[in-house]
């Protein structure tokens, strides 16, 4: 068995860590972008609060607002400019995983040239991150993506209709600063969004192709406090113990995500968000329990154990705990008032051929069962 183990150079945990910002940015520069992830943070005390210590510490540091939207070609072609006319020597995003994603991709561009489309897999010109990045330190206000420890940023472009990567351990940020606090004020519907990508990305981490004992463990971890979280944090966005288990799940997910790959749901889910609009964490919960039973008719074990973890019953059977599995995912898109049918999304017959065709990403690969376009049409067909 070879593998390796990839992370953030510090991943900073716990509630009210934001504070130590200050000291962390000192460590890499002096002068900053600050990529903020909406207006609303923007209001808020915690933005006000990193600004202070960054301030307190002698940092210059420039704010610069995003678009509450996936990240497009051109958000990070222009926050490239603007981190070169204000030659600064560091980035900090604060926000959810669009929000980090522009700024690992700035990072990566301010020093080595260029325009991101030239990067993107399968769409670029080759070009890949040769040079060392500006530092980069990411700060998350979800609890999904687990982007603050990804050697990956997905950028989209909407006229093209694609949703592609740019990819590089260079990428990885510098600092990951997770305050479990910063997530209290997320609406439940994008806590439930960003919770159930995290979750599909633990269970697609743990079945991949490419898993690794670390990563199992990671996943199983994240699983456990997903699982038991998800709810009470959508129910009430004040309990910071719900909030501290997410924020956990969400790095383990981000660390067995850079470490072990995805599968068929993030791969059909890129093509469903380039295409059709619909954002991540929605596509893959829709597509999630398609997904495990097409995979599970062929490689039920993995898919079982994860039934047995979150019943906290180790005896069921194969098939018994895998439909376990899938009964609690309903029983809690029902709590979550998450839709069930592409068709209540917008997707219509005539899109499935294009989103077929699209789905055919890097996650695709590390799928445990081989998938065909033809099962991949079929899965949105019964999806509608």
């Amino acid at each position: 068995m070879q593998f390796q183990f990839l992370s953030a150079g510090k991943i900073v945990f716990g509630i009210d860590s934001i504070k130590e910002m200050g000291t962390l940015a000192r460590q890499y520069g002096t002068n900053f972008l600050v990529i903020s992830g909406s207006r609303t943070l923007r209001k808020s005390v915690v933005l006000d609060s990193i600004c202070e210590k960054l301030t307190e510490n002698k940092v210059k540091y420039y704010i610069h607002e995003i678009a509450a939207r996936e990240p497009q070609l051109e958000d990070v072609d222009t926050v490239v400019q603007l981190a070169l006319e204000h030659q600064c020597d560091g980035i900090i995003s604060i926000g959810g995983g669009s929000a980090i994603d522009i700024g690992k991709a700035v990072s990566g561009l301010v020093t080595n040239g260029g325009r991101i489309i030239d990067y993107l897999e399968g769409v670029g010109t080759g070009k890949t991150i040769q040079k060392d990045t500006l530092p980069f330190i990411a700060v998350p206000t979800t609890a999904g993506t687990g982007s603050e420890v990804t050697k990956n940023a997905v950028i989209c472009s909407s006229k093209e209709g694609f949703k592609k990567s740019i990819r590089s351990e260079k990428l990885i940020p510098d600092v990951a600063l997770i305050d479990p606090r910063l997530s209290v004020s997320l609406p439940p519907k994008q806590t439930a969004y960003s919770g159930l990508d995290a979750l599909t990305q633990l269970i697609e981490g743990y079945v991949t192709k490419k898993a690794n004992p670390i990563t199992d463990a990671l996943a199983v971890y994240g699983l456990k406090k997903a699982s038991r979280s998800l709810e009470r944090a959508y129910k009430d966005g004040e309990d910071i113990k719900a909030r501290e288990d997410m924020a956990l799940a969400s790095l383990m997910s981000g660390l067995v995500l850079a470490n072990a790959g995805l599968g068929a749901v993030h791969g059909i889910a890129a093509s469903l968000g380039a295409n059709c609009g619909i954002g991540h964490g929605l596509a893959c919960a829709v597509l999630l329990p398609s997904v495990i039973e097409y995979n599970s008719k062929k490689l039920p074990d993995k898919y079982a154990h994860i039934g047995c973890l979150i019943a906290g019953a180790y005896t069921m059977k194969e098939q018994q705990a895998v439909q376990y599995l899938l009964n609690w995912l309903n029983d809690l898109y029902i709590t979550l008032n998450i839709p069930r049918r592409l068709s209540d999304l917008g997707v219509t017959k005539e899109k499935i051929e294009v989103i077929a065709q699209g789905s055919k990403g890097s996650s695709m690969s590390g799928n445990p069962v081989d998938m065909t376009e033809e099962d991949v049409k079929a899965i949105l067909n019964e999806l509608l």
